[in-house]
């Protein structure tokens, strides 16, 4: 059984930063696409940025510059180092695994077959 388990979300302060987390287990194959995406309230869900098995990486384009995604393939871990964080960048954000390549679909939520319970990112003003 896949599980997905996020950390490293909290409050802070515009200008500040975070790393999120995303430990997977259970999940044996060697091609995947890891996501985050995130949940803004009275918002959509939206993709953040994505990372393929082969570390091909794509960002949303309101976070190109401040946000950067990264794996580490021992740990099965995937991070999410949010930089210059702004008050719109609050929301839950989930992480989520697809077994297949990112593609074009990074940011499709379909495309991912298991996500996380999610971690909260709240940036005061």
């Amino acid at each position: 059984q896949v599980q997905l388990v996020e950390s490293g979300g909290g409050s802070v302060q515009a200008g500040g930063s975070l790393r999120l987390s995303c430990a997977a287990s259970g999940y044996t194959s060697s091609s995947y696409c890891m996501g985050w995406f995130r949940e803004a309230p009275g918002k959509e869900r939206e993709g953040v940025a994505a990372i393929d098995s082969d570390g091909t990486t794509v960002y949303a384009d309101s976070v190109k510059g401040r946000f950067t995604i990264s794996q580490d393939f021992a740990k099965k871990t995937v991070h999410l180092q949010m930089n210059s964080l702004k008050p719109e960048d609050t929301g839950m954000y989930y992480c989520a695994v697809a077994t297949a390549p990112c593609m074009t679909a990074a940011f499709t939520e379909s495309w991912y077959n298991y996500w996380g319970q999610g971690t909260q990112v709240t940036v005061s003003s």
